[in-house]
């Protein structure tokens, strides 16, 4: 108990304990008279015991149930909304009812593995790889609270194909890159600039919606600094963009990788020059560059729809058959067929690793381990004719 001049009241406070991270807990209450002061520390104490969970089962006694929930509870916190209805919605259709019961403990692989076939035929290959991502984190959040589960049987089992095997990913070809930005260019909407800036330096479709005029820079060569377009003015030679944003529940990029600074083509400075001028007025440092009709970040179904519309449409593609990521595939497929290293293609889209760029965009990337093939070629030129033995009848 001891008297605070500053707040001029008696605070009362007890040592509960230690923190998780390690510090001292302690617990206070104030008043104008000592009784008082006691009366609040009693209160909060009372409220502290209430939060305390009780002390975590060992894992012969948690269910699947339980560390799915627990799961949902707790493991995806800051995240979409969207996303923690998808997984809740996953996990109460076709997790629960068939595994909910068993302990984790002694889940087998083999029993996952049929569990994964029995839904197969009910959800699609993208659905499938969810699912079993629900389950497999679940488990994961065990095993770092007891030792007795040694391994997650789930990372043995594969996902089989759904019902529906999924929309495979694709890339546009130069020729039709060409078409479609020359479509872009007619567009009657800003879908000409999104396009443009999405084709040509890969940025997440996410990312470009999220996109502020603060963030789009020009590099001032009088004070040797990047400053922002609404202060620069468009009289420079280089212009790159920010891509510190994205549409998701925190606001910040998919990883920490993506956080990059790019820059920007000549066809994309002249397209934001363009639209810029063509704003009724001025817009301020945080307006978004491709904002919706309320001024707020625009939903990738208008940006779908007006795409497919205006672009993919008069391109003379088939509009169902392609959708606005597919322009940050087309990206990476054009500069790998133009020959720059997967490294570099990977720090351009914002990957932490060359893996990631190559599993993602597999299909898109030319094969880079080229050294073998070029042996055999100079050991077997193909100029070179293989004798044929002759039959000579006996």
């Amino acid at each position: 108990m001891y008297w605070d001049e500053s707040r001029k009241r008696w605070i009362a406070s007890k040592d509960v304990g230690v923190r998780p991270n390690g510090r001292r807990h302690v617990i206070k209450g104030s008043g104008k008279t000592r009784t008082a002061a006691l009366d609040k520390l009693a209160v909060n104490i009372k409220k502290h015991e209430e939060r305390q969970s009780p002390a975590p089962k060992p894992a012969d006694d948690v269910k699947v149930v339980e560390a799915v929930q627990r799961f949902l509870r707790y493991g995806l916190m800051g995240r979409d909304t969207s996303t923690v209805t998808n997984a809740r919605s996953l996990a109460e259709h076709h997790i629960l009812p068939q595994l909910g019961e068993r302990p984790v403990v002694e889940l087998t692989a083999d029993e996952v593995e049929e569990w994964l076939e029995g839904r197969a035929e009910v959800l699609s290959t993208k659905s499938l790889r969810e699912v079993r991502s629900v389950l497999r984190r679940s488990i994961e959040r065990v095993m770092k609270r007891d030792a007795r589960v040694t391994r997650n049987v789930v990372d043995l089992c594969q996902v089989p194909t759904g019902k529906r095997p999924g929309r495979p990913s694709k890339a546009l070809t130069f020729p039709q890159a060409l078409l479609v930005l020359d479509a872009a260019e007619r567009a009657r909407s800003d879908m000409r600039q999104y396009v443009v800036l999405s084709l040509l330096t890969g940025a997440r479709t996410e990312e470009v919606r999220k996109l502020p005029w603060a963030h789009v820079v020009a590099y001032d060569k009088h004070v040797g600094a990047w400053r922002p377009i609404h202060e620069a003015g468009w009289d420079h030679e280089e212009f790159a963009i920010y891509v510190w944003r994205s549409v998701r529940a925190t606001g910040d990029t998919k990883t920490k990788k993506s956080r990059r600074t790019l820059k920007l083509p000549e066809r994309c400075v002249i397209a934001l020059r363009d639209l810029w001028q063509s704003l009724p007025e001025r817009p301020d440092a945080e307006a978004l560059v491709f904002p919706g009709k309320d001024g707020k970040v625009r939903g990738a179904m208008t940006v779908l729809r007006a795409f497919r519309a205006e672009v993919v449409g008069p391109a003379g593609l088939v509009a169902a058959d392609w959708c606005a990521r597919e322009m940050r595939h087309s990206f990476v497929s054009l500069l790998s067929d133009n020959g720059m290293p997967i490294e570099q293609i990977a720090l351009l889209v914002g990957h932490s690793g060359t893996q990631v760029t190559e599993k993602v965009y597999r299909q898109q990337i030319r094969p880079v381990i080229q050294d073998g093939a070029q042996a055999m070629d100079q050991i077997f030129p193909t100029e070179v004719k293989i004798p044929v033995p002759q039959f000579v009848p006996q």
